[in-house]
């Protein structure tokens, strides 16, 4: 079975060409064009499509994208001005009318988990939240092994969380959303106020490096960031916490500080058997978690 899978971000659309076990073969990686407009942006998926296809006759198109996506008709529910006119369009119907093929769509934080449920860090666990850290923050939630999306698909959106009432505006046009102090965008600026153009790779290494600054800036984005997570523990009781996006390459020191973070803000039997992991498949998680969502809904058939 040959699935072509697609990640359509901001920035980059990347794709691959999946079998059925989650094997990724022809990587490959175009720019968006975001500002072009939703139009612009379905030409692009269907020329990828039809590229993938002198490849491999494919049985399928999966597809991960950013914005709110109704995952049982493939349409973008909400997307904001950062890709004008993507809002309402249904972009697996236009796939399936032009290739004859199924196609599916799921957003890309959900496909994340998908993917880390199905062959990362989350392997085979039933109760766990997935958080990426980037421009904002994202979420997912599995419960009792099943992803849940919420009554109008848009469950997870906790970066929209109220976390400082009154505080900076965000693009969500709500004050003090926990993703304008948590995310990587928010330590990268705060980053930038202290340091000028650092980098948060080179940050980092000052952390590393045991610089005293460096070091209060990490303390309070820490502070706000397991904030945020220890509420979310509170009310889910989740088993695992999967940390994504980017900043997770640095690993065990951004690891232990979450977790060492987190527990202080839990109650006991919240902490009791709580782990907090990064996400294993890094830029592949989300073409893994749309294969994911395809096969879910497209079973392959015994011979």
């Amino acid at each position: 079975m040959h699935i072509g899978a697609i990640d359509i971000g901001g920035t980059s659309i990347k794709t691959a060409i999946s079998n059925e076990y989650g094997e990724l073969t022809n990587p490959k990686a175009y720019p968006t064009e975001a500002e072009k407009g939703g139009s612009h942006l379905m030409e692009k998926i269907l020329m990828i499509c039809e590229e993938m296809q002198t490849v491999e006759k494919l049985d399928g198109v999966a597809i991960s994208s950013a914005g709110q996506v109704d995952a049982e008709n493939g349409s973008i529910i909400y997307a904001t001005d950062t890709i004008p006119g993507y809002s309402g369009m249904n972009v697996c119907e236009q796939v399936t009318t032009k290739f004859n093929v199924p196609a599916t769509m799921d957003n890309d934080v959900n496909c994340t988990a998908l993917g880390e449920q199905w062959v990362g860090a989350a392997r085979n666990v039933k109760d766990f939240l997935t958080v990426t850290l980037g421009t904002g923050i994202g979420g997912a939630l599995f419960i009792n092994g099943r992803l849940y999306r919420g009554a109008t698909f848009s469950g997870g959106e906790i970066g929209h969380m109220i976390l400082h009432p009154g505080g900076k505006m965000c693009t969500c046009t709500q004050a003090g959303c926990y993703e304008r102090y948590a995310s990587s965008a928010a330590l990268a600026a705060a980053v930038q106020q202290q340091f000028g153009e650092v980098e948060l790779p080179a940050f980092f290494d000052m952390i590393r490096s045991g610089n005293d600054e460096a070091i209060v800036i990490f303390e309070k984005w820490m502070d706000d960031l397991t904030t945020g997570l220890a509420s979310l523990v509170l009310i889910l009781n989740p088993s695992v916490v999967v940390i994504g996006g980017g900043i997770s390459a640095q690993g065990e020191l951004l690891q232990e500080a979450i977790q060492t973070s987190l527990e202080s803000k839990l109650m006991p039997n919240h902490k009791k058997e709580l782990t907090v992991v990064l996400a294993e498949r890094g830029n592949d998680a989300n073409l893994l978690g749309a294969v994911r969502h395809f096969l879910n809904n497209n079973p392959v058939q015994d011979d």
